[in-house]
């Protein structure tokens, strides 16, 4: 009986272990199905992030080919590439050329911190008053890799700004991806970027401008903050996204000065946003945290420039993360209640921040920004205004509303449709969403029937508000169109706006849901490809060449035949290329962010309006000029439309009359001189005793202060001198 029970026992094992041995076929069938799934994962991540590489790659090479093709860069003479870079752009680049000229990193640093040759007659810190920082850290790298005797320090330059150009198209392309969890997104974003590169970059012929150092870091900010908000984020990610943030978010505020305008308005989107429960209070406050220390970082290595302080960007910030500690009372209660106690808290926070705003600018004495709340009043028809500075933003197109023909070529490309589409229905979603947050509806079925994620709330209304800027104010278009295109492709390529629509048509399954997130990107890249190839490469065969022989003329005559510790007055775009050109000290410039400066600006500025020779002689021997450089084109201007005009700009803050025919304010009167920059031609001895002509060309006309002789003791006291 015993040896049956035994081999009963072992027929009993042998039939688990029979049993156990198809449990473990299917085990090693699933892990195989996964490795496999972790492999096809891993390269579908890896082919994706080589293709956003590419994509930055040829977006660098794409706008470094159209700037060598439009000036034949490689071939025109030193002096006609440093002339093209125009207006402010002369004068950053002018910083960078200057320390690479310094006997040494120091010596350079020195003459920067105590600068007596930008603003003639005043020693300034110019790494206080400016963002030329990334120029700062260019010239020393330049210095340090020795590569002198390969690269010249002007491609050393433009190379490093291209480049960034590659981080934008790929940051771009990341948001777009994290958004939608597809690189198809991306790729179509990139290729949108590139195709509107009218409305989305102007980076080929304004190299040195700030904007083009700084939205490849902004880019990658939005970048940074869309993958902080994705939910389920372990904690080390979390704090590798954070620091990310914190790092574009410094240099970005580093290298513009428009940092705190553009802060302000994202900090606003993340408080309407937290108001909302649309995103975790506390990632709000680690990105407010950022911010703010961003900005502070800047402000101590800015010499403690007083206008970030003085921003309204640090006092919103300092208001809401005050008002933060009473944030868990304002969401209790009633709807009704609660509606109340967000409206409190919202006001709460607008008192509190221009309070701490105004304290602010009185206790520094702080003016140096009035002149945009000037013209941001003028141009929104809050009182008509003859401020010179507020008119001078108002005339120019770039601060103008958004021209409609920008519409037409973003439709064109098809980018615009899919961008209103997807704004509006996420738009409606964002809004019911926050209404059933407010109502405080528990219901968990229908908390997973509709939501919207934080990362595309996010998105969602930064794209509303700098699509709302950039309406408002042309320049700021490029803060929009970028992300727009980003956007866009997110709501082609994303499951949300198709799985609204699906769910709409009674149709969704996830076999149709991924068909058409693969089949609709792609049939507009074939279109996009078909459509726009042949018209890249015909752009990028047409050849031109660098031609300003004027100015050429003038710079080379300065160089050669003035004095280098000579002073130069003129407009604020010219004197920006004779520094940079020639070295020469200036009475003005372009980096308007001083109010001293603009005061001196207008009073050079004098040489195009109805003045006595006499006062402009005593006014230009004030600041310090040796010589005035006359330009015909401001002069005689026809490019701006009547009362736009450098002249018509001077005469009505002047209380005079405009030239030609037209309507004046009735309380104009006619000047009594007549045009200073005409009159001085004719070699009247009224002119001719205060200033000599010593240059002149077609387009330049250049006089030299004469010196003035002592009175005798009794003498006249004449007007003139």
């Amino acid at each position: 009986m015993s040896t049956l029970r035994q081999r009963k026992d072992v027929k009993r094992k042998d039939l688990g272990q029979e049993r156990q041995i198809p449990d473990s076929r299917e085990d090693h069938a699933k892990r195989t199905q996964t490795s496999l799934q972790t492999w096809w994962t891993g390269i579908w991540v890896a082919f994706g992030v080589v293709l956003g590489v590419s994509l930055g790659l040829l977006n660098c090479i794409y706008v470094a080919t159209l700037h060598e093709n439009d000036l034949w860069f490689s071939n025109i003479k030193e002096v006609e590439r440093e002339i093209s870079f125009r207006t402010e752009c002369g004068l950053y680049y002018s910083y960078y050329k200057q320390m690479i000229q310094a006997s040494s990193i120091e010596q350079g640093l020195f003459e920067l911190i105590y600068d007596n040759k930008t603003e003639s007659r005043r020693t300034i810190n110019v790494l206080q008053r400016m963002n030329i920082y990334q120029e700062v850290f260019l010239s020393i790298l330049y210095r340090l890799l020795s590569v002198q005797e390969y690269l010249d320090p002007i491609y050393f330059y433009i190379y490093t700004v291209f480049s960034l150009q590659a981080l934008y198209a790929t940051s771009l392309y990341a948001t777009s991806w994290l958004l939608s969890d597809s690189w198809l997104a991306g790729a179509l974003t990139a290729s949108w970027y590139i195709l509107n590169r009218i409305d989305t970059t102007r980076v080929e012929f304004t190299i040195s401008l700030r904007e083009n150092w700084s939205l490849p870091f902004f880019a990658l900010q939005v970048a940074s903050i869309t993958y902080y908000l994705r939910p389920q984020l372990k904690p080390l990610q979390e704090r590798a996204a954070l620091l990310l943030v914190f790092l574009s978010t410094l240099w970005f505020s580093l290298t513009w000065q428009f940092n705190q305008f553009i802060l302000l308005v994202q900090a606003l989107g993340l408080f309407v946003l937290d108001c909302l429960d649309l995103i975790s209070p506390d990632k709000v406050t680690h990105l407010y945290i950022i911010q703010l220390s961003s900005l502070l970082v800047v402000w101590l290595l800015q010499f403690c420039n007083p206008m970030l302080l003085g921003s309204l960007a640090v006092s919103f910030l300092i208001s809401t993360l005050l008002v933060r500690r009473f944030q868990a009372g304002l969401k209790r209660g009633g709807p009704l209640s609660q509606l109340a106690r967000l409206v409190l808290g919202g006001l709460l926070v607008l008192v509190l921040t221009f309070t701490i705003n105004f304290l602010t600018k009185k206790s520094l004495q702080l003016r140096s920004d009035e002149h945009i709340y000037k013209f941001v009043k003028a141009k929104f028809g809050l009182g008509s205004t003859r401020d010179f500075d507020a008119k001078l933003y108002l005339c120019e197109e770039a601060f103008g509303l958004l021209p409609l023909d920008t519409f037409d070529r973003l439709a064109g490309t098809l980018v615009l449709y899919p961008y209103l589409c997807t704004t509006s229905v996420l738009l409606a979603v964002l809004l019911f969403v926050a209404l059933r947050n407010l109502i405080g509806s528990q219901s968990e079925a229908d908390q997973h029937k509709l939501g919207l994620r934080p990362d595309v709330s996010y998105n969602l209304l930064h794209t509303v508000l700098f699509g709302l800027l950039a309406y408002s104010t042309m320049r700021m278009k490029y803060l929009w169109t970028g992300h727009m295109c980003a956007f866009a492709a997110y709501g082609l390529c994303g499951r949300e706006l198709w799985g609204i629509c699906l769910r709409t048509l009674r149709c969704h399954t996830p076999a149709k849901l991924r068909l058409i997130r693969y089949a609709a990107p792609i049939s507009v890249l074939i279109f996009l490809y078909f459509k726009f190839w042949p018209k890249v490469m015909e752009e990028l065969s047409e050849l031109r060449e660098f031609y300003d022989p004027d100015t050429v003329e003038l710079m080379t005559w300065i160089s050669s035949k003035t004095p280098e510790g000579a002073v130069f007055a003129g407009s604020m775009q010219l004197l920006a290329g004779i520094k940079l050109c020639t070295g020469r000290s200036l009475t003005n410039h372009p980096h308007y962010e001083d109010q001293a400066l603009r005061e001196r600006t207008r009073e050079v500025y004098q040489i195009y309006a109805r003045q006595p020779p006499g006062d402009v002689y005593r006014t230009l021997q004030a600041v310090g000029a040796d010589y005035v450089v006359l330009e015909d084109s401001i002069c005689y201007e026809r490019r701006h439309r009547r009362g736009c005009r450098l002249r018509d700009l001077l005469d009505v803050a002047n209380g005079h009359i405009m030239d030609d025919a037209g309507e004046n304010e009735p309380d104009l009167i006619e000047a009594p001189h007549p045009r200073f920059c005409v009159a001085i031609k004719a070699d009247d001895p009224a002119y001719t005793r205060l200033f000599k002509r010593v240059f002149q060309n077609k387009t330049f006309h250049v006089y030299k202060l004469r010196k003035r002789k002592p009175r005798a003791v009794g003498g006249s006291t004449g007007a003139d001198v």
